[in-house]
């Protein structure tokens, strides 16, 4: 079985891969869907690290700007040359619309936070994802009750977060800041939002609906940080090598491939599948940022984390269970 389609069609740059493969509009094979999941486990794990090396040279905000701008005008510029028309005014303010929630606020916010504590801490804090996606899609979308095991992984995640959090410790003994850390929550609900919330709008091809989210997501970031980072551009002049590559890969890796990814799977995989990267990410970004960066974990946050990785485990597990319970019902 195939698992890319080459193709020798090169528009824009020396060597190009039709990623039709990965966001083909048939029904999706078994190959294609773990394909597009591994991308979304490694790629998006590893973009943390790549944040990382971005803002030690540009602020976080106009970092995600970059990103996503370059990575969205490239995208939809392939879609012209692939073929595609240009969307309706009401399909592009729908992905806009979800672009600002995910790439816009929620990658801004983790950008922001990375810049105060270790990387796999700040995916940690990401991996909460599944728990927001319950409450959001049971109260907002679905009405689907929780089952047991879902709330217990809830418990479970929080008990870790409290254990990582430690809100009533004094200062000094908080390793993991709290305003940066409650800025991660919010973007991390804005992300479920936008990716309960997405099916349900009126999209254009899901190629330009990645484009186009990136773009939304991109100029959200550009204001905020024209607004909040007044000096952010005079950076622009210190830019070193280890700069540049750590943004083309943010562009062509994070958002290119892995953003791409996860826009194919929420239109193509259950969401308790999809969500799993929420636990995987986290163990890819440690890994990285002990080996590249030399970032320890104390004893406390390696106890938190699993505990809240075995909470987020719990969660998925449990809307597979609802998920079972009502097909053996109907």
């Amino acid at each position: 079985m195939r698992l890319l389609n080459w193709k020798a069609s090169i528009k824009f740059s020396l060597i190009q891969v039709d990623l039709s493969y990965f966001w083909g509009m048939k029904s999706p094979s078994t190959a294609k869907l773990w394909l597009n999941l591994l991308l979304v486990y490694i790629v998006w794990g590893s973009t943390f690290l790549g944040v990382r090396y971005a803002i030690q040279t540009l602020p976080p905000l106009l970092t995600n700007s970059i990103r996503f701008l370059v990575g969205g005008i490239l995208f939809f510029l392939f879609t012209l040359l692939r073929g595609y028309s240009i969307p309706s005014l009401k399909q592009w303010l729908s992905a806009a619309w979800v672009g600002l929630l995910l790439s816009g606020i929620g990658n801004c916010a983790v950008a922001y936070a990375i810049g105060f504590m270790p990387t796999g801490m700040v995916a940690l804090l990401v991996a909460t994802l599944p728990g927001w996606i319950v409450g959001l899609d049971y109260y907002f979308f679905s009405k689907q009750k929780p089952s047991w095991l879902t709330l217990l992984g809830l418990a479970v995640g929080l008990v870790g977060m409290y254990i990582l959090l430690n809100p009533l410790g004094q200062i000094t003994n908080q390793e993991i800041p709290l305003f940066p850390a409650s800025l991660v929550f919010i973007g991390s609900i804005t992300w479920a939002w936008g990716s309960l919330q997405s099916p349900y709008l009126d999209m254009p091809p899901q190629m330009q609906t990645t484009a186009i989210q990136m773009l939304g997501g991109g100029i959200f970031s550009l204001l905020m940080s024209v607004w909040l980072e007044p000096q952010a551009f005079s950076t622009l002049s210190l830019m070193t090598t280890q700069t540049y590559l750590a943004l083309l890969y943010l562009i062509i890796m994070g958002s290119f491939v892995g953003y791409s990814a996860y826009v194919w799977l929420l239109h193509h995989a259950p969401p308790t599948l999809t969500a799993t990267y929420a636990y995987v990410n986290p163990v890819v970004a440690m890994i990285l940022g002990w080996i590249f960066v030399n970032e320890k974990l104390s004893t406390r946050s390696l106890i938190a984390s699993l505990v809240v990785l075995a909470g987020v485990v719990l969660i998925t597990l449990g809307r597979k269970f609802v998920r079972k319970t009502k097909t053996i019902e109907t």
